[in-house]
């Protein structure tokens, strides 16, 4: 597994706020998961961090910050 920190720049929505709003892993098949972090928490599951970061990236205002970069 490799984790992750979703950081956002700009919420361009006005939902989630800015810095970092949620956490997530990347499992050895490629799937992803994420917990929403703030009021209005949540999870959702992936089938890759490509399909992830379209939905949720919102072009260059959202950043991932990987925690294992090494692995």
């Amino acid at each position: 597994m490799k984790r992750f920190r979703v950081n956002r720049i700009v919420d361009v929505s006005g939902t989630s706020g800015t810095g970092i709003i949620a956490e997530g892993c990347v499992f050895s098949n490629g799937k992803v998961a994420i917990s929403w972090l703030g009021k209005f928490a949540s999870s959702v599951w992936w089938d890759n961090i490509d399909d992830c970061l379209y939905i949720m990236g919102h072009g260059d205002s959202t950043v991932i910050d990987w925690i294992d970069k090494n692995e």
